[in-house]
């Protein structure tokens, strides 16, 4: 596979550079799931914070290989990942820098490809990985609000909008909470095709709306059944239900389909 070629390149380029600790490897590696579509998740542990220079950082990009272009991650939180792509073959790397203590906050184990002295190794047997889950009464305080806005959007004609906002819903909220149900990592929509029970999956294709003010409407509605559906089954006593809000809502929803 390209991506285990480049991965071995990587690690023999970084052996004789001192300012690295070591290289590691993470997403669909891990679970034996790499194929010609696969990006590559590579982890290199730097004796100095260096993510607060960008330069520096696309210099370690460009010895790797055929560096076509690469932007840092700060659209998903994490300005420490360069999000490169390379030629010759093309593929898609993020490289994460991280010193020795952040490599201990991670959110999945990866595995060393490349470790001096054996820190990497004394770092995750005494640390703990910890995938972030959804805080169920954050999204109890906001879905209701996010119902309304969304009604807002079909009301006025703004279709694209709303339509957008509907695949929001599904990354922010069902995805996550569908994922938790079937007991798989909530990584938004991602793998629902294959990770989420066929019922699950179709109940989520229902919130897909069409162009059109009545699609929209349903599919709004649906993702509200099932949003209702999976904080029955999820949620426990100590979430506090905005009633009062969702009452309200739902009324304008009713009044605005009739």
């Amino acid at each position: 596979m390209k991506q285990q070629v480049f991965a071995n390149n990587a690690t023999e380029i970084l052996k004789t550079d001192d300012h690295i600790i070591g290289l590691a490897v993470a997403g669909s590696w891990l679970t034996n799931e790499l194929d010609e579509y696969s990006d590559l998740d590579l982890i290199l542990v730097t004796k100095q914070k260096i993510t607060d220079n960008k330069d520096q950082m696309l210099d370690y990009a460009k010895k790797l290989g055929n560096l076509l272009s690469g932007f840092t991650g700060e659209h998903v939180g994490e300005p420490r990942v360069l999000i490169c792509l390379y030629d010759n073959p093309l593929l898609h790397v993020d490289l994460k820098f991280v010193t020795l203590e952040e490599f201990h906050h991670r959110i999945e184990t990866p595995m060393v490809l490349l470790d001096k002295n054996r820190q990497l190794e004394y770092a995750i047997n005494n640390s703990e990985a910890r995938f972030p889950y959804p805080d169920y009464q954050w999204i109890e305080d906001r879905f209701w609000i996010w119902i309304h806005y969304a009604l807002l959007k079909i009301g006025r004609g703004e279709y694209l909008e709303a339509y957008d906002f509907s695949g929001f819903l599904r990354m922010a909220v069902l995805g996550p909470l569908l994922h938790v149900k079937n007991k798989t990592l909530p990584r938004g929509v991602r793998k629902v095709e294959t990770e989420l029970c066929t019922a699950d999956l179709n109940l989520l294709k229902l919130t897909i709306p069409a162009y059109n003010k009545q699609s929209l409407l349903n599919s709004l509605r649906n993702a509200v059944l099932l949003y209702k559906q999976l904080r029955t089954d999820l949620y426990g006593n100590n979430v506090r239900l905005q009633n009062q809000t969702e009452v309200k809502v739902m009324h304008y929803f009713d009044e605005m389909e009739r």
